[in-house]
């Protein structure tokens, strides 16, 4: 019995196999698909899904975009073109800051994370999606998801030029973001 109950834990879908849909315009255009990790990180994963059904996140920008380390977004406060763009990373949303759920699930290429300042709970709205491997993040920030389909369209953003890969001129945006079960 009980190699019955682990077989069909084994195969069954994860109880919460929500998805994230960013669609991307700038240089890079296309749909980027996230698997949102709900057991690793539920209560992140569920301030990301308030945000995105809020619409908070569509038109947010592409602030911070490293070759070959991490494109950074998700700053709903200053991240908006129109706005002080010298600002955007310095924002959040008017929801509270989170704990950390920090896990053991490696910072791999198309792994999604939580951006936060230097008090590990302080993740808010913020997130990256890692370009390449980044095990030196391991066990420092929040693993929310991982990139399921649109990686070549990660890959095309716009690369910062200016000081800790700061976009210059018109970064890329998340045009529309969308979160379903």
């Amino acid at each position: 019995m009980r190699k019955l109950i682990l077989a069909l834990a084994l195969t069954a879908s994860p109880a919460f196999a929500d998805t994230m849909k960013i669609d991307v315009a700038g240089e890079a255009n296309g749909t980027v698909t996230i698997e949102l990790l709900n057991e690793l990180a539920p209560n992140h994963v569920a301030q990301i899904r308030a945000l995105a059904e809020k619409g908070a996140y569509d038109g947010v920008v592409f602030h911070r975009v490293i070759d070959g380390f991490m494109a950074q977004t998700g700053d709903v406060e200053f991240g908006k073109p129109g706005g002080d763009m010298g600002r955007a990373g310095m924002g959040g949303s008017d929801l509270p800051d989170l704990k950390a759920e920090f896990t053991a699930e490696p910072f791999t290429r198309g792994i999604v994370g939580m951006a936060r300042s230097q008090s590990p709970d302080s993740a808010n709205s913020q997130f990256f999606i890692m370009f390449a491997d980044g095990e030196f993040l391991n066990n420092q920030y929040t693993v929310i998801g991982r990139v399921t389909d649109g990686m070549d369209v990660v890959d095309s953003i716009k690369k910062g030029e200016g000081a800790n890969g700061s976009v210059i001129g018109e970064p890329d945006r998340m045009e529309k973001v969308t979160v379903t079960d």
